[in-house]
C-alpha cells in the first residue's frame, strides 16, 4: 500500500491514498462466519463506498444520460467518494502489514516519519471520541422505534458508528502493525509552490504532478485540503 504525504500549506501535510474501488476478499476475517447487526452494517457500509467510487469515476456519462433522481444520486455518491479521503486510507490500512510512505524530498525523513505517526494517533483519538457520541446517538435513537416507517436516524448513526470503528482500527493499525517504508519524492515537493500560484496555473501544476504520480484524483484531494474558499 503506497501512502503519501501531501504538502496542503507551507508547513502543513495530510495523509493520502488511493486504492480499488472494491474491497478485497477476506479484507475482514471478522466479517465471516455468522452475520450479526453490526457485520450486516458494514457489508452495507462498504457497498455503500463502492457504489460511491463508481459514480465517481462514471460522473457525467451517467448524469447525461439519465433523469434528474438519477443525476441527483450520481452527485451525491461522488460527493459521499470524495469526503471519505482520510476513512479510506484508515480502513484499508486495517489489513495492511506493510506500507510505504512517500513524502516531499524537501523535508527529512525524520520529519516525515513523525508527522505520520502524529496524524495517525490523532485520528486515533478523534474517531474514538466520535464512536462513543455516534454509539451514544444510536442508543438514544431507539426511542424512535415506534414511528413508522424505517429509523433513518439509527441507521445514520448505525453507518457513522461502522465508519468510525474501522477508521480507529486503521490508525491504531498504522501505529503499532504495519511496517513503514520510506521514499523522498520530488514532485511531492512541487505541491508546495502550487499554492502561490494563480488558480488556472495552479490546477494546471498540480495536474501535471499528479499524472506524474500517477494519483486519479490527487487534484480534487488538494484542492479540498489546500486551497482556502472564500
Amino acid at each position: 500500500m503506497d501512502v503519501y504525504l501531501v504538502p496542503v500549506g507551507p508547513d502543513r501535510h495530510e495523509l493520502y491514498c488511493e486504492v480499488p474501488d472494491e474491497p478485497s476478499s477476506g479484507e475482514d476475517d471478522a466479517d465471516r462466519g455468522p452475520r450479526g447487526f453490526f457485520s450486516r452494517m458494514r457489508a452495507r457500509f462498504r457497498e455503500m463506498l463502492a457504489e460511491a467510487e463508481r459514480e465517481r469515476r462514471l460522473g457525467r456519462a451517467t448524469s447525461a444520460h439519465h433523469g434528474w433522481i438519477a443525476r441527483a444520486k450520481a452527485r451525491v455518491m461522488r460527493w459521499v467518494a470524495e469526503s471519505i479521503a482520510e476513512q479510506r486510507l484508515l480502513w484499508h490500512l486495517r489489513s495492511q502489514t506493510d506500507a510505504r510512505l512517500f513524502y516531499p524530498d524537501d523535508i527529512e525523513e525524520e520529519r516525515a516519519t513523525g508527522m505520520l505517526r502524529a496524524q495517525l494517533k490523532r485520528d486515533f483519538d478523534k474517531h474514538r471520541f466520535w464512536l462513543t457520541i455516534d454509539g451514544l446517538g444510536f442508543i438514544v435513537s431507539g426511542l424512535l422505534f415506534f414511528v413508522p416507517g424505517p429509523n433513518a436516524v439509527a441507521y445514520y448513526f448505525a453507518f457513522r458508528l461502522v465508519g468510525h470503528y474501522l477508521s480507529m482500527r486503521g490508525a491504531r493499525r498504522g501505529l503499532s502493525g504495519v511496517q513503514w517504508r520510506t521514499e523522498p519524492s520530488a514532485p511531492l515537493a512541487e505541491l508546495r509552490r502550487a499554492i502561490a500560484l494563480e488558480p488556472a496555473a495552479r490546477e494546471q501544476h498540480v495536474q501535471d504532478v499528479a499524472l506524474r504520480l500517477r494519483l486519479e484524483h490527487l487534484a480534487s484531494f488538494f484542492a479540498r485540503t489546500a486551497i482556502p474558499h472564500a
